[in-house]
């Protein structure tokens, strides 16, 4: 029979496992980049296009009130050209132009008409 006395062997940690890939320092920047600048600068991008935007707009608006201001210009001259007709139409009628000769010139209309015919002169 055997013998109990069997030594007992050290029990040894467990050993770590090799890992795949070796594990790489932390990279460390040579300079680190303002972020700041390219933030305001797009910013400003930003800021200038908007800026354009309602620069256009504005212009538009004023182009559109002067294109009204103009259009009613135009309609107020066009009444004013159509009553200048009318009153140019009733001056210019034969009626109108008898009764002012009667009324405040005097005249009459002839009894009888008489032509005049000249004889023509040589040269």
């Amino acid at each position: 029979m055997a013998t109990a006395t069997a030594r007992a062997e050290p029990r040894q940690a467990p050993r770590p496992r090799p890992r795949s890939t070796p594990r790489r320092a932390p990279r460390q920047r040579a300079s680190p980049r303002p972020r700041v600048a390219g933030s305001v600068v797009w910013i400003v991008v930003v800021a200038t296009l908007l800026a354009g935007i309602v620069a256009l707009n504005v212009a538009v608006l004023r182009l559109n009130v002067q294109a009204e201001e103009l259009e009613a210009e135009r309609a107020e001259l066009v009444a004013k050209r159509e009553g200048l007709e009318a009153e140019l139409s009733r001056g210019a009628a034969p009626g109108r132009i008898e009764e002012i000769a009667v009324s405040r010139h005097g005249l009459v209309e002839p009894a009888e008409i008489s032509y005049v015919r000249l004889a023509r002169v040589k040269e």
